[in-house]
């Protein structure tokens, strides 16, 4: 697959220079220049959490929405991508750094469909998610393998995961989806495990994906090899923060994803991540160098 790593706003930087003005740096909430493929994938830079838009054809998804402290960045930068409102809200998983910026969120924007795994949690933050659906009219979609979403003409998301009814941790009840346009494909792990890697490799699920959402901010508890031979990415984004507590993304992650010759963009350092699809190649776009 042809792979290009295109540097945006360059255009913007040059007029800039030429007219004496002082530069401020980029933020993230600010968005990058929306793509023309047919198909975008932006993996916003939301520190140590996850937050994804995903457009086609004048729709649009959400899957995370980061932590509640990301939510005016993370409809700042919906804003900047033409994003009135979300046909498709995924909740991952009921942890803050994957649900808490979508509580603002659904006040914010209108919402079409919210997916979510069947699984509670007892924060305060969940509660408020909750509430906040029921006040938008909205009921929950629970995620179950085989479900279907349909975004636009031509892309169609299936979820995969979770498939049993009890997992050690919530982490393993996220939901997994795999998003495919033509000849290229997206697969959204959110903090899945490899107690689920390994539940899905024995599913004989067709992973292969053009692009793997690497799980769990790169964690070794994720992206083992197998389920990474299986995946077979050309491309990997890993959602992090700099210099975060964890130790993500691991070394380890890291040495796996160099050895079998994927492509990885870190959000820690490359900022948002936007992924832009014609059906046959993948073109990735960072707001950092």
């Amino acid at each position: 697959m042809q792979k290009k790593w295109l540097i945006v706003l360059v255009a913007v930087l040059v007029l800039c220079v030429v007219a004496g003005c002082v530069l401020e740096p980029i933020e993230t909430g600010a968005g990058l220049e929306p793509p023309a493929a047919p198909l975008s994938v932006h993996v916003i830079d939301v520190g140590q959490a996850d937050s994804i838009l995903v457009l086609s054809g004048g729709k649009s998804m959400l899957i995370d929405g980061g932590n509640r402290d990301d939510a005016d960045l993370v409809a700042a930068y919906l804003r900047s991508q033409g994003v009135k409102q979300l046909d498709i809200v995924v909740g991952t998983h009921p942890h803050e750094d994957h649900i808490g910026g979508l509580v603002q969120i659904i006040k914010d924007f209108p919402v079409g469909k919210i997916y979510m795994p069947r699984v509670t949690h007892t924060s305060k933050t969940y509660e408020d998610l909750l509430t906040n659906i029921k006040n938008a009219g909205l009921k929950v979609t629970p995620v179950k393998p085989g479900l279907k979403v349909d975004l636009a003409e031509e892309v169609t998301g299936v979820f995969l995961s979770p498939a049993a009814s009890s997992y050690e941790g919530l982490n393993n009840y996220s939901a997994v989806l795999k998003l495919t346009y033509q000849d290229t494909s997206f697969l959204f792990t959110g903090d899945a495990e490899a107690e689920v890697e390994k539940e899905l490799l024995a599913s004989g699920t067709d992973l292969s994906s053009t692009v793997l959402k690497v799980a769990h901010h790169g964690s070794n508890s994720s992206t083992t090899t197998d389920f990474l031979q299986a995946v077979r990415p050309k491309i990997a984004v890993i959602s992090v923060g700099k210099d975060n507590s964890y130790g993500h993304p691991s070394p380890k992650v890291l040495n796996r994803l160099e050895k079998a010759n994927v492509q990885v963009f870190r959000t820690d350092v490359h900022g948002t991540v936007v992924l832009a699809s014609d059906g046959q190649d993948v073109t990735v776009t960072t707001d950092k160098d």
